[in-house]
């Protein structure tokens, strides 16, 4: 047991990180073994036991490329030209990796290793090293591992306009006891925990290895802490979803998802049929006489400002049937500031309609998705739309609240991956805020676990902010998530289907001019999130600090 010669080898050692990057992967949709989340930071750890630095970023780099890889297949359905959603796969994948790459990496280089002896040491003298280091030392060293992964995740979801999909904590979404800590910490809190724990299981396993012929009850000293946190966390999980909800004005809501396939986006002959179903779906939905009905994002084709045919199709629609309607059309206006008087800015949008058949509110795409919605220095350098094919969405300015008094609604509408920004979304949730309301197109993505993934950032978006969440999707999964972070109406009714075409009819509590009592993380933000950032700056600054004390030449007396 305690012979770990058989790690000695490049190929065993890569074999194993490709294992640790499938195991982080099939704890997200749509495999969806949440308990593995819990196991695989720890095992990426195990894989570069005994290894220099160099070595250590490369197995924790293959192991996030496989997850990633794995994780993100969706993106090769995207049906444009072949090589692109290739590309695009194997870059953003790359990519993210080296997040990855580089916790293995400055893990080690924080833990209580003596790092001049790594180059002639074998994994067991290493384990060795780490046990003998003492309790305390390898608590420390596990919540530092735990703050450095909640870092890069902050950083993930920011840097170059940020892709934060996938987060550890993410893969939860499920668990309703354990991510209400959420409220305070954001998704964050619970990507802690699980990378907590699971270094404290390697910790553990080190101390089985090392100390075998010891009590079997050593091991227990390395896990006791984070499970009781864990247990502190849970009992307070359960007290939030089990309290009883206050009695509410509901509101009756008819979602439609039209299912549309992507590849009629391009065919102009499909326009037609296109909207025509949409209208069909709509026109089986207002025979329920919903007080809203909503369409996803991009659901009407063109510009539904200005095309008067789809206009009037639409204004005809809400007077006959007296509804209220929340809609995803393109839109467009003139450039300011602009020496072109012809020059115009093209936006993803959705629109406030009311029974007259007003438009009285537009909310405009504020984050872009960079290389889907907007090519970075297009404006300056205008030849990459000719050579990609692709054009241009220009942002909007911020959240615009949708109210409707007839109904005493307040709502903000994040389109896309929006939701997907816990920092973001948090700037859409006002103390009268009903509900958050996701329109969105994943059509691009076919059938695939990318449906999955984006709602279970949806899940966190609601506990974090205290207010339910309603999506309404092209093929799935159109829903509502409770404050609590239940997902309702995932299905069809009667069916496992959650891609197809139809409509659902939800019933969505309302405040009533009520205020909702706002959540920590509402009104303080990532507090938790950028404590974790100064921590590992400290700890990751005073090792490379004291690394260089280490490795400067003693100055003797006289000389």
């Amino acid at each position: 047991m305690n012979d770990l010669t058989w790690l000695n080898g490049t190929r065993a050692r890569f074999a194993l990180a490709v294992a640790a990057g499938l195991l982080l992967a099939t704890a997200f949709p749509k495999f969806g073994v949440a308990g593995f989340a819990w196991v695989a930071p720890g095992a990426m750890l195990a894989v570069a036991i005994g290894v220099e630095g160099r070595q250590a970023f490369r197995l924790g780099f293959v192991a996030g490329l496989v997850h990633y890889l794995v994780s993100l297949y969706w993106l090769l359905n995207i049906p444009v030209m072949k090589l692109a959603p290739i590309a695009a796969w194997l870059a953003l994948s790359g990519f993210l990796s080296l997040y990855a790459g580089s916790w293995v990496w400055l893990c080690w280089r924080m833990s209580p290793i003596r790092k001049d002896r790594v180059r002639d040491a074998g994994p067991g003298e290493v384990l060795e090293q780490l046990v003998s280091a003492g309790w305390a030392r390898r608590l420390t060293w596990a919540l530092a591992c735990a703050a450095l992964w909640v870092t890069w995740e902050m950083v993930q979801a920011r840097l170059f306009s940020g892709f934060p999909w996938n987060f550890l904590g993410a893969s939860q979404y499920q668990m309703l006891p354990i991510i209400q800590v959420a409220s305070f910490t954001g998704v964050y809190g619970v990507s802690f925990l699980a990378a907590w724990f699971a270094v404290s299981l390697l910790c553990a396993a080190a101390v089985v290895v090392r100390r075998s012929s010891q009590s079997p009850r050593q091991w227990m000293g390395e896990v006791i802490i984070p499970l009781l946190v864990l247990m502190g966390v849970v009992a307070f999980g359960f007290r939030q979803v089990v309290q009883p909800a206050p009695s509410a004005k509901q509101l009756k809501i008819a979602l439609v998802q039209p299912s549309i396939p992507q590849r009629w986006v391009w065919e102009p002959a499909e326009q037609s049929n296109r909207f025509a179903q949409l209208l069909r779906l709509s026109e089986r939905a207002v025979q329920e006489k919903p007080d809203l009905l909503v369409w996803p994002e991009a659901a009407v084709p063109g510009y539904i400002r200005w095309d008067t045919n789809i206009y009037q199709a639409v204004t005809n629609l809400v007077r006959e049937h007296g509804t209220w309607l929340v809609m995803g059309s393109d839109d467009a206006a003139p450039r300011q500031n602009s020496d072109n008087p012809f020059a115009t800015d093209v936006f993803n949008a959705s629109f406030l309609m009311n029974p007259e058949g007003e438009l009285v509110a537009t909310y405009r795409k504020c984050r872009l998705v960079i290389f889907g919605e907007y090519l970075p220095l297009a404006r300056w350098l205008p030849f990459l739309e000719r050579w990609t094919g692709m054009g241009s969405f220009t942002a909007g300015q911020g959240p615009m609240p949708f109210r409707v008094p007839d109904l005493k609604l307040k709502t903000s509408v994040l389109i896309c991956f929006e939701d997907v920004f816990p920092h973001h979304a948090r700037g859409y949730v006002e103390d009268d805020t009903d509900f958050l309301l996701n329109l969105t197109n994943n059509g691009w993505f076919g059938e695939s676990a990318a449906q999955w993934q984006h709602a279970a950032n949806a899940v966190f978006r609601s506990v974090e902010n205290g207010v339910p969440t309603v999506r309404c999707a092209n093929n799935g999964l159109t829903c509502w998530v409770e404050a609590t972070g239940r997902l309702n109406e995932v299905y069809f009714s009667g069916t496992k289907d959650a891609y197809g075409a139809g409509f659902k009819l939800v019933k969505v509590p309302l405040l009533a001019g009520a205020k909702r009592v706002p959540t920590f993380y509402h009104q303080h933000g990532d507090v938790f999130g950028w404590g974790c950032v100064v921590w590992s700056a400290l700890v990751v600054g005073g090792t490379f600090l004291r690394r260089r004390s280490d490795e400067r030449p003693a100055v003797l007396p006289g000389s």
